[in-house]
């Protein structure tokens, strides 16, 4: 009987031991991160006792080392940063992973990243403010040249209401490389941009809709060659093109009150949406009068000037078809920009003249949401109207 009561005895005392030492040990493990101080600088925390080197990556190009203190979590605190929202990895020996102790993931198709918030001492334009506010709708439907299921959302500007006989112009809002549908919603605040401008009077109301901007399914999959391959790039845009225009575009007119005519559509979108953009608008000059790039990279970077006439082949600005507005924005520290200057070198050598924007900044979404900021209000103005 001596040995079941020594048992007993061995297991409250653990007992008491675990439940003593939980709360410390809870605390290591699930450390807080990110925090977000006063003085606009954030610390970083990750509990792995067993690694060896760990970084963590800031979107606008900063990336800092980690150091692991004695109960094996790992922390660095970043010099103070200008008021943004800013995507984030940890690189844990060579391996990125998203924070563990953040809830708000940066959805994306090839990486791991969260996301942190310096406020400002204002609401800034992408912010969630006490003005009207807009709907976002998601829509699934068939896909037949994809062969598969699709998405794409529709912002309604606050003003509107399902049945009444207005209509409005409408803008297709392309994401980048690896993003999903969602992007310009989850991370470019899009819809909160647009409230604002709305709000304030500096943009017309409008629908606007985000589709995925894949043609080929698998472009953005794990370990997929596409994106360096120049063939299958333009395979991708071509098919994108045949899914936008005889697939999204005559939904979105079924099911929303939208007015008729390429004066009434405008087009934009970032990295490989950018691209998307020109490579569609300006060979689709019949669909789209405004048209806006940020940051395009993918299909124009590295193409020699002769090669312009083969993707283009049609292009004349004296055409009754030129855009109305041609915006090409880019980020001076982008690797694109280069790319970028040549393109837009090339377009004036045909006498067109787009109204070229060049920011500080990378290739990030502090640049993009800037440049959905500065572009929205000249679409659908009427000094633009031809």
């Amino acid at each position: 009987m001596k040995r079941p009561i020594v048992s007993l005895i061995l297991l409250l005392t653990w007992s008491i031991v675990i439940l003593v030492s939980l709360p410390c040990f809870a605390v290591t493990m699930f450390p807080v991160s990110p925090e977000t101080h006063s003085d606009r600088t954030i610390t970083f925390r990750l509990f792995m006792p067993f690694a060896h080197k760990i970084d963590v990556s800031i979107d606008s190009g900063i990336s800092l080392p980690m150091i692991k203190s004695d109960d094996g979590v790992w922390s660095v605190t970043t010099r103070p940063l200008v008021p943004d929202i800013y995507g984030y990895s940890f690189i844990v020996d060579g391996t990125t992973i998203a924070d563990p102790m953040n809830t708000r993931y940066k959805s994306n198709m090839l990486t791991s990243a969260s996301m942190v918030e310096v406020p400002a001492n204002t609401p800034q334009p992408w912010d969630q403010t006490p003005i009207p506010h807009g709907d976002v709708h998601h829509h699934f439907y068939a896909s037949t040249e994809a062969n598969e299921q699709r998405d794409y959302y529709v912002y309604t500007p606050p003003e509107f209401h399902a049945g009444a006989a207005k209509r409005y112009p409408v803008l297709f809002l392309l994401h980048g490389f690896s993003d999903r549908a969602n992007a310009w919603v989850e991370i470019g605040r899009a819809n909160f941009i647009l409230d604002t401008l709305i709000a304030h009077g500096k943009a017309k109301p409008m629908i606007v809709v985000m589709p995925l901007g894949y043609g080929v399914s698998n472009y953005a999959a794990h370990g997929s060659p596409n994106f360096g391959s120049a063939i299958l790039t333009q395979q991708n845009f071509d098919i994108f093109q045949i899914i936008l225009l005889t697939e999204v575009l005559p939904q979105v007119e079924k099911n929303y009150p939208i007015l008729a005519g390429r004066k009434n559509r405008a087009i934009a979108g970032l990295s490989m949406g950018g691209s998307e953009t020109l490579d569609t608008a300006l060979n689709h000059r019949d669909k789209f009068a405004w048209v806006g790039s940020f940051s395009m990279g993918g299909l124009f970077n590295g193409v020699a000037k002769d090669d312009y006439l083969r993707i283009f082949p049609s292009l004349n600005h004296k055409s009754d078809s030129a855009p109305l507005l041609l915006w090409i924005a880019c980020g001076t520290e982008d690797a694109f920009f280069p790319g970028n200057q040549k393109f837009i070198a090339w377009l004036q050598t045909l006498g067109m003249n787009p109204i070229v924007v060049q920011t500080p900044g990378g290739h990030d979404w502090s640049v993009w949401r800037r440049n959905l900021l500065n572009f929205l209000p000249l679409l659908f103005q009427e000094g633009h109207a031809g």
